[in-house]
């Protein structure tokens, strides 16, 4: 049985009209804008409206992809939805978008691998459609991080963004597409980065509202040096798995969650600064959402050629790692 060739044939994002800057930042928490771009690269960052959810902004990521595919909903066979996030616990996120889309042949699942979701996403939808299974998958990475971050606390406060980006996938001429997927888990590392009550262990009361449960907890330290090491040699995995090496590198999509990680990625892959796509100083991190944005903004802006071998790579609670090599 002959394996079908796998890639992108459409992409699309969307962030919230508000934005969040440094300055306005200086308002609410101990911070100044020297501080957080010197430490982070982030400027501002877009923040979802009250009445928005995952969903409203994943639905017109999804049709900008959709009509970049030039497929319709109808045609789509699965729909995958990354997030930390969701529109509420069940159902799915996924299956709120298929309704809206009128994607209704496709199945639908939402899927949690915090800021490596994407990545998690890509291959799981690329194994149903090489295989033949499936013909159109749309996967996309969304986050409503604002609405789970404590705007009391100066150390996560200034991090995070909301936003969604998607890509559609499909068959694509032999050469091109997804060459390879590395991902992986710690869950050892699961303490690190957490948000502790409205599951099943610690279920919502008046006690974990009054505790401040319902935010997302960081061991930032921590964190910063499991990514800082994980990013290159994930990255380094995927390259391996694929036959190349880092010189093949024609541009590097990192996780967009502080300017000195990606630094040290960029370091370890010995890629210069205009072979990387960096956003964070727009949007902050988002996520789920970060890498499909930075790719959508790629395509956008035609820095993406057909040829290209592009690494994607990422890192997120769980702890969680994923990076895959793409032939655009």
């Amino acid at each position: 049985m002959s394996l079908i060739p796998v890639g992108v044939l459409g992409t699309g994002k969307h962030v919230p009209e508000r934005v969040l800057t440094n300055f306005d930042l200086e308002k609410i928490v101990d911070t100044n804008d020297e501080w957080i771009r010197t430490r982070t690269g982030i400027r501002e960052r877009r923040i979802a409206s009250a009445e928005e959810a995952a969903s409203d902004l994943a639905f017109p990521a999804a049709e900008q992809a959709l009509k970049n595919a030039g497929i319709t909903a109808a045609d789509l066979d699965l729909i995958i939805v990354a997030t930390v996030t969701p529109d509420m616990a069940f159902p799915s996120t996924a299956c709120i978008l298929q309704e809206r889309l009128g994607a209704k042949k496709a199945a639908a699942f939402d899927l949690m691998a915090a800021c490596s979701g994407f990545i998690y996403g890509l291959a799981n939808a690329t194994n149903f459609i090489t295989l033949g299974t499936y013909k159109y998958a749309l996967i996309i990475g969304v986050e409503v991080l604002s609405k789970i971050t404590d705007y009391t606390d100066r150390n996560t406060c200034i991090l995070f963004g909301d936003g969604a980006g998607a890509v559609v996938i499909g068959a694509v001429p032999e050469g091109r597409g997804f060459k390879s997927f590395e991902i992986g888990a710690d869950g050892t590392g699961g303490p690190l980065l957490k948000l502790h009550a409205g599951g099943s262990r610690c279920p919502s009361s008046a006690e974990t509202i009054a505790q401040k449960q319902h935010y997302m907890y960081m061991a930032g330290a921590e964190v910063f040096k499991f990514a800082v090491r994980i990013m290159g040699n994930a990255a380094e995995e995927a390259l391996r798995k694929a036959g190349l090496v880092k010189e093949d590198i024609d541009l590097l999509i990192p996780h967009q969650a502080n300017i000195r990680i990606i630094n040290s990625a960029l370091h370890k892959l010995n890629v210069p600064e205009d072979k990387c796509i960096i956003n964070l100083d727009r949007y902050g991190n988002v996520g789920a959402a970060s890498i499909p944005m930075a790719l959508a903004e790629a395509a956008e802006s035609g820095r993406l050629s057909p040829g290209d071998r592009i690494v994607m790579v990422g890192f997120g609670a769980g702890l969680t790692w994923g990076a895959s090599v793409l032939v655009w």
